[in-house]
C-alpha cells in the first residue's frame, strides 16, 4: 500500500475506556507516528441505548493522560468532520439505500420476538445462532409497501457459496466459509446504522489505511469485506491484536487488570510507564528490552513484529516498570510530585499549607521505595506528626523476635545512645554512628533491632531509611517518640 498512512481510534461511548481498549488506540497511534502518518479519534456513538454521560470526555481525558495526540477528532475538527457518526446518519442511510437499489440488501420484518424464538430454537438444536433468511424472498416492491406501515431493518444479503480470504497483517491469510455466514443488520428500524455499516463507510471516507483493532471483530472480516465489495470501496489494511490474558491465562478481568485506564493514572502510575507497559502486550523491540520510552516506541513500532498469541497482562511488571520510570525523573519533577500527592491524600488534619521544604528533603528518600505515586502520602505522613502514626504496641514485640524484654532493651539503649546527642549534633552522620554502635550493646546485628526502631519513629516496621528520618524528624520528635514506645511495653 502506497497511500498515507492514517489510522484511527473509534471507541463508543459507552463508559470508561479500559486498557485492552486503550492498548488498540496506542498501536494505532503509533503506526501512524513511526510512519508520519495520521491518527484520527472517531466516536462511534450510534447505539443511543448504550450511552453513558461524560464518556466521550472520559475517552479523551485517558489518551490526553498517556500523550496519544490526535491530529482529527470530535473536537479538533479535520477534513472528514464531524467525527462523530450520530451526525453521519445521512451518509449510513444513503449506502443502506445504494445497497438495496443493488439488491445487495433487503428490508427485514422479523420481530423480535420471532427473532427470539429462533434464536431458542437453534440453541436447543445445538446449531450456531445466526437470522435464517425469513425475508430475502419478500420481493422489493412489496417491502418498499410494507415498510411504509412496518417497522422494518435493512439487512445485507451476504454471499453464501464460496468463502472470504483476506491478509491479516498479523496472522497472514485467514478464510471464512460463506456458507457459515448470516445476513446481518445494516440499518436499524430507528434509522441509526449497526457498527458493521458505519464502521466500514467512516473507514471508505476518512481515507483509514490500516484498522487495528482487537481480536474480537475478526469473525466480523467477512461482514466487512462483502459490504466493501457491495459499495465499491478498497479494503484498508486489516491487524487483529491478540486477546489480553490475566496471569492466570483466562480473559482478562477486572480482578486480574481489566480496569479503566484513569484507574491507574489514580492509582499513581506515569503515563510512560503505562505506555511501555502496554506496548509490550503483544509487540517487541526485540527479544531483550524492556524499558521503551514512548517516543521510542512511536518511531520503531511495526505491525510486523506484533505476535497474533495471546499478551499476558502481569501487574508485576506494570509495577516494576512503574518504579523504573519513576526513578528517572529528575530532581525538580519528583519534588513537584511528591508536593502534589501528599497536598492530595494526606488526612485533612494535616495542618496546609503542608511544609514543601520538609517534602523536598524527604523526597530523594521516598524515590527509592516509591512504586507507585498513591504511596507517596502513606510514606510521609509521619513526618508531618508530633508522635508516630497509630501502632499495636505488640508489633514492637513482634520486631524483636516476639520477646518483649528485648524490645525494652532495644528501646532504653535507643534512648540513651540518641540523648546522648545535642542538637548541634543531630546530622546523619552521627544518628547513623550511634545507632548503629548499638550493635555492641545489645549484642545484635542491626537488622535484628531496627524494624523495632522503625516502630517506634513512624508506626511501622518499614519506610523510608531510619538515619535520614530521624533527622527529618528532629531531636525532639525522634525522642519523644521513643519515650512513649517505652512506656507503651510497661
Amino acid at each position: 500500500m502506497t497511500r498515507p498512512v492514517r489510522t484511527r481510534y473509534a471507541p463508543s461511548p459507552t463508559g470508561d475506556p479500559h486498557i485492552g481498549n486503550i492498548r488498540t488506540a496506542l498501536f494505532a497511534w503509533a503506526l501512524a507516528r513511526a510512519n508520519n502518518g495520521s491518527f484520527l479519534v472517531r466516536i462511534e456513538d450510534t447505539d443511543q441505548k448504550r450511552l453513558v454521560d461524560n464518556s466521550v470526555e472520559r475517552i479523551l481525558e485517558s489518551l490526553r493522560w498517556l500523550k496519544l495526540h490526535w491530529d482529527e477528532g470530535p473536537d479538533l475538527g479535520g477534513p472528514h468532520a464531524p467525527y462523530r457518526q450520530s451526525e453521519r446518519l445521512h451518509l449510513y442511510q444513503d449506502a443502506a439505500t445504494r445497497l438495496l437499489e443493488a439488491g445487495r440488501a433487503y428490508r427485514c420484518f422479523c420481530t423480535s420476538e420471532r427473532l427470539d424464538d429462533l434464536r431458542a430454537r437453534q440453541a436447543a438444536a445445538k446449531q450456531p445462532p445466526g437470522y435464517d433468511g425469513h425475508c430475502r424472498s419478500v420481493p422489493p416492491e412489496e417491502a418498499s409497501k410494507r415498510a411504509e406501515s412496518e417497522p422494518s431493518v435493512v439487512r445485507f444479503r451476504m454471499s453464501d457459496v464460496g468463502a472470504t480470504t483476506f491478509d491479516d497483517a498479523i496472522r497472514g491469510a485467514v478464510t471464512f466459509e460463506n456458507a457459515l455466514q448470516d445476513d446481518f443488520v445494516a440499518l436499524k428500524s430507528d434509522g441509526y446504522p449497526t457498527y458493521h455499516l458505519a464502521a466500514i463507510l467512516d473507514d471508505h471516507l476518512m481515507e483509514i489505511s490500516h484498522v487495528i483493532r482487537g481480536e474480537e471483530w475478526l469473525s466480523s472480516a467477512p461482514k466487512h469485506l462483502q459490504l466493501m465489495e457491495a459499495l465499491g470501496i478498497e479494503p484498508p489494511v486489516y491487524a487483529h491484536l491478540p486477546v489480553v490474558h490475566g496471569p492466570d491465562h483466562k480473559k482478562l478481568s477486572k480482578r486480574t487488570g481489566d480496569t479503566a485506564a484513569l484507574e491507574y493514572r489514580d492509582k499513581g502510575y506515569l503515563p510512560d510507564a503505562m505506555v511501555n507497559f502496554l506496548a509490550l502486550l503483544g509487540w517487541s523491540l526485540d527479544d531483550k528490552t524492556t524499558i521503551i520510552p514512548p517516543d521510542v516506541f512511536a518511531t520503531e513500532f511495526t505491525i510486523e513484529r506484533v505476535v497474533p498469541n495471546p499478551a499476558i497482562f502481569d501487574i508485576e511488571r506494570l509495577n516494576y516498570l512503574n518504579g523504573q520510570y519513576i526513578r528517572g525523573l529528575d530532581d525538580a519533577e519528583w519534588e513537584r510530585i511528591v508536593i502534589e500527592w501528599c497536598e492530595k491524600d494526606l488526612p485533612a488534619d494535616i495542618a496546609r499549607p503542608l511544609d514543601e521544604s520538609l517534602l523536598r528533603q524527604a523526597a530523594p528518600l521516598l524515590k527509592e521505595r516509591v512504586g507507585r505515586l498513591d504511596e507517596i502520602a502513606g510514606l510521609a505522613h509521619f513526618l508531618f506528626t508530633y508522635e508516630a502514626l497509630p501502632y499495636d504496641a505488640s508489633l514492637l514485640v513482634e520486631r524483636a523476635g516476639g520477646d518483649q524484654g528485648t524490645a525494652v532493651r532495644i528501646l532504653d539503649a535507643a534512648l540513651l545512645a540518641l540523648d546522648d546527642l545535642g542538637d548541634d549534633q543531630w546530622d546523619r552522620d552521627q544518628v547513623e554512628a550511634a545507632i548503629r554502635g548499638l550493635q555492641d550493646t545489645l549484642e545484635l546485628k542491626l537488622r535484628k533491632f531496627i524494624s523495632v526502631l522503625y516502630v517506634a519513629e513512624m508506626g511501622s516496621p518499614q519506610g523510608i531509611p531510619l538515619f535520614d528520618s530521624l533527622v527529618l524528624l528532629g531531636r525532639e520528635r525522634s525522642i519523644q517518640r521513643l519515650r512513649t514506645a517505652r512506656q507503651r511495653l510497661d
